[in-house]
């Protein structure tokens, strides 16, 4: 039996473990460029149309439910107050029926299968489930109303106008948001960008189903495959192959990728391995195409584009509503550690000002979220003119570089406060791996030299304070257990993500920058 199979179930959490594992004991004796892989011209070219992000379903979906939730309420208690029938509905009780009706109508269209992209789509297909999913609701919900206290003719008659009014909005905007989404769809502001791995007929015969999908969101961005010509032609089905696999790395930080479709039978184990030992690093979810396979498995263990079978191998960490409320989480306690720590700031920048030349903050350029390469601020530690920009030349214990002032801000973390503005600015979060410095070193050899998988902590943004830093893993990396560990730590948080588990780090941070002994 193939080894990724287990029982009649592809294993996918098997093959997903054995290629995120990272070795913390030792090295894996394999020298790893760290240096990004150059595209051609013309993948280069291909990746600046894919640079701006697009509208994530999920989240219009989520919007439009709070947005036909909170019409449905008003217009409710607009209908209450011209049309009031005998009077004895008080505003309370109406105010109650009419949020009762709304959540109910909310849930009705979701239980009607409304709240897809396809469905959002049809302009008239679903409108009889759209006004059935609201009559019903309505009716449930002034039925149970009407046992709890009662009813008259008069009070009947004036649920008519509350009831019309309801089912025009509905029509009124889902024929607008239909219009909307095929509008985003044609201009590729809502759309899911995917590139395809591997080349050949599987790629072709995979193209060629994505395509005959009824309200297709899938932009194919293109084709990339390490074989020669022969087995894996320059155009597959009107698509080019842009370049190799180690080009794709390169190509999707260039872009706004969503999803890497591996199209390779299940019977390649060795090669879909290897691929994912090299993608699994990106910030997208990898799929593994299943729509050719004989062997079929159960139900629950596939995901679908349209009707075409996938399986998920990675998912994109912190995605969707996680990154909404992660981004909120951000802003609001920055802004008020902010409101807390400004007396620090103030006499930590007077300090420095007054003890040495130069100016108050420092500057530095570390890898962010996709492994961009973003400007984090810091208070000035250094004397300006022994200063390393590069953060090739670590802090070691004593540093003659480090001023007085420098000295103590270093132990107490005080000159990572600045950071709090790169948090409203959206480089960094919270909480999060920490961001190192683009040409930090483990004894003279890069991170991703050092640890596989190292660039796997950049499919999140980088953070003020993290896991590895509250268990410990925090100033000197003078040795390649300390990387490995801090990444191994990271992943863990990447890979356990909530937003209590930011609340915990966040929390405990003070407390362990009590320990001082690694920070100098």
């Amino acid at each position: 039996m193939n080894k990724l199979e287990k029982g009649d179930q592809f294993d996918v959490e098997a093959l997903r473990k054995q290629v995120s594992d990272i070795e913390v004991r030792g090295d894996t004796g394999e020298e790893k460029p760290s240096d990004p892989t150059e595209i051609n011209p013309y993948a280069r070219q291909i990746a600046e149309q894919f640079r701006d992000g697009t509208n994530s379903p999920a989240i219009i979906i989520g919007q439009l439910r709070l947005l036909e939730f909170l019409a449905l309420f008003a217009i409710a208690l607009i209908v209450h107050y011209f049309w009031p029938g005998d009077g004895s509905d008080s505003l309370l009780m109406r105010t109650g029926m009419a949020a009762s009706a709304s959540a109910l109508t909310v849930i009705s269209l979701q239980l009607a299968d409304t709240y897809t992209i396809p469905a959002l789509r049809a302009k008239l297909r679903l409108m009889p489930r759209i006004v059935a999913s609201w009559t019903f609701a309505l009716f449930l919900t002034v039925g149970l109303f009407a046992l709890i206290r009662g009813t008259t003719w008069a009070m009947v008659d004036a649920y008519i106008p509350w009831f019309a009014a309801g089912a025009l909005f509905l029509a009124a905007e889902r024929f607008l948001v239909a219009y909307g989404i095929r509008n985003w769809a044609r201009n590729g502001l809502m759309e899911r960008r995917a590139v395809i791995v591997g080349g050949g007929e599987p790629a072709k015969a995979l193209i060629r189903v994505l395509e005959q999908q009824a309200d297709n969101d899938i932009r194919i961005c293109g084709i990339f495959d390490d074989r020669g010509e022969k087995r894996s032609p320059i155009m597959v089905a009107g698509y080019p192959k842009l370049g190799t696999v180690a080009e794709l790395v390169e190509f999707v930080r260039l872009t706004r990728i969503d999803m890497l479709i591996i199209a390779l039978p299940l019977s390649a184990e060795a090669r879909i391995y290897d691929l994912l030992k090299k993608l699994w690093v990106l910030p997208v979810d990898i799929r593994l195409a299943a729509h050719a396979n004989r062997l079929r498995f159960r139900p629950r263990a596939y995901s679908h584009v349209g009707s075409v079978p996938m399986l998920d191998i990675f998912k994109k960490p912190i995605r969707d509503w996680d990154s909404v409320a992660k981004r909120g989480f951000d802003i609001f306690f920055a802004l008020v550690a902010l409101a807390l720590l400004w007396p620090i700031m103030v006499a930590t920048a007077i300090a420095i000002k007054a003890t040495s030349e130069g100016p108050v903050f420092f500057m530095q350029k570390r890898h962010g979220f996709n492994n961009e390469i973003i400007n984090v601020f810091k208070f000035r530690s250094m004397y300006t003119n022994m200063a390393d920009p590069t953060g090739k030349a670590a802090v070691t214990k004593g540093d003659p570089r480090v001023t007085r002032v420098g000295r103590f801000i270093r132990k107490t973390s005080i000159d990572e406060l600045p950071q709090l503005f790169n948090v409203l600015r959206g480089d960094l979060s919270l909480i999060g791996p920490r961001p190192h410095a683009v040409l930090a070193q483990a004894r003279d050899r890069a991170f991703g030299d050092v640890v596989e998988g190292y660039f796997a902590r950049h499919r999140v943004k980088p953070g003020v304070t993290g896991w590895a830093q509250i268990n410990g893993w925090r100033g000197e990396v003078d040795n390649d257990e300390k990387i490995k560990f801090r990444t191994a730590y990271d992943l863990y948080y990447i890979e356990n993500w909530s937003l209590w588990f930011d609340l915990k780090i966040l929390f405990l941070t003070p407390i362990r920058l009590l320990n001082t002994e690694n920070a100098y």
